[in-house]
């Protein structure tokens, strides 16, 4: 079997990680060399765990 796999997605899976896992989204930002946070938000979706635990938190 062959993946097609690009820098991009090792990108978006390493910001998606460090999210997932709890840094927070200005350090994100500075890693990925952001100059808006907007930007990091549009690569870093929440998933599974962590989308549930900050629905709970905050609604």
């Amino acid at each position: 079997m062959t993946a097609n796999v690009y820098p991009h997605r090792f990108r978006h899976t390493y910001d998606s990680q460090l999210l997932d896992n709890g840094a927070p989204l200005e350090f994100i930002q500075g890693m990925l060399g952001h100059e808006k946070a907007s930007t990091t938000q549009i690569y870093t979706p929440l998933r599974g765990e962590r989308r549930r635990e900050l629905y709970h938190r905050y609604l």
